[in-house]
C-alpha cells in the first residue's frame, strides 16, 4: 500500500516539476510590470494593476478616477497573438485593440499598431523604483503623446 501511495505522489508531483523546468515565454520577461501602480495629476488619478505572468501571459486592468467617480477603465492582456507577443486592450466603451510587440527586454516594452487611431504606440519603461508609461501616435497629422509616471502603490483588497 505504501508503494502505491508513493507512486501516486511521484506521478502527481512529476508533471509540476517538468512544467517548472519548461523553457520561459517572452511575456515572462515582463514580470517587472507585476504589481500595483498609481499616477496622479490635478485632473485624475490612474491606478494600474498587473498580475504576474503565467505561461507568458500577463493580465492587467486600470481605471482613471476623479474624486469618487470612475472616468474610464481598461482590461488588458499581454499574450501571444498569432505567434507574436501583443498588448490586447479592451478600453471602456471601445472595441478590443491588438498592438504587437516591437521591443521587449528586461527594462522596456514597446507595442505598436500604426493603423490604429490613437494611440499607435504603447511604451512601458522600468525604472529603479517606479514605472514610466507613455502612449503616442499621430492625431490629424500631429504627433501627440500622454505620459504616465507611475509609482508603486499598495494593492487594493
Amino acid at each position: 500500500m505504501r508503494r502505491i501511495v508513493t507512486l501516486a505522489l511521484l506521478l502527481a508531483v512529476g508533471p509540476v516539476a517538468v512544467a517548472a523546468q519548461a523553457p520561459g515565454h517572452e511575456g515572462d520577461r515582463l514580470s517587472w510590470l507585476a504589481g500595483c501602480w498609481r499616477a496622479s495629476s490635478p485632473r485624475r488619478t490612474l491606478h494600474e494593476w498587473w498580475m504576474p505572468p503565467v505561461g507568458g501571459t500577463l493580465l492587467g486592468m486600470s481605471r482613471a478616477v476623479r474624486g469618487d467617480s470612475v472616468m474610464s477603465w481598461e482590461f488588458v492582456r499581454i499574450e501571444p497573438v498569432n505567434g507574436r507577443l501583443s498588448y490586447v486592450a479592451r478600453p471602456s466603451g471601445q472595441r478590443e485593440a491588438v498592438f504587437p510587440a516591437t521591443l521587449v527586454n528586461d527594462t522596456v516594452a514597446v507595442f505598436a499598431d500604426p493603423a490604429h487611431d490613437f494611440p499607435q504606440r504603447i511604451i512601458y519603461r522600468r525604472r529603479p523604483d517606479s514605472l514610466f508609461a507613455r502612449i503616442e501616435g499621430t492625431v490629424q497629422g500631429e504627433e501627440r503623446y500622454v505620459e504616465f509616471p507611475f509609482a508603486r502603490a499598495a494593492c487594493p483588497m
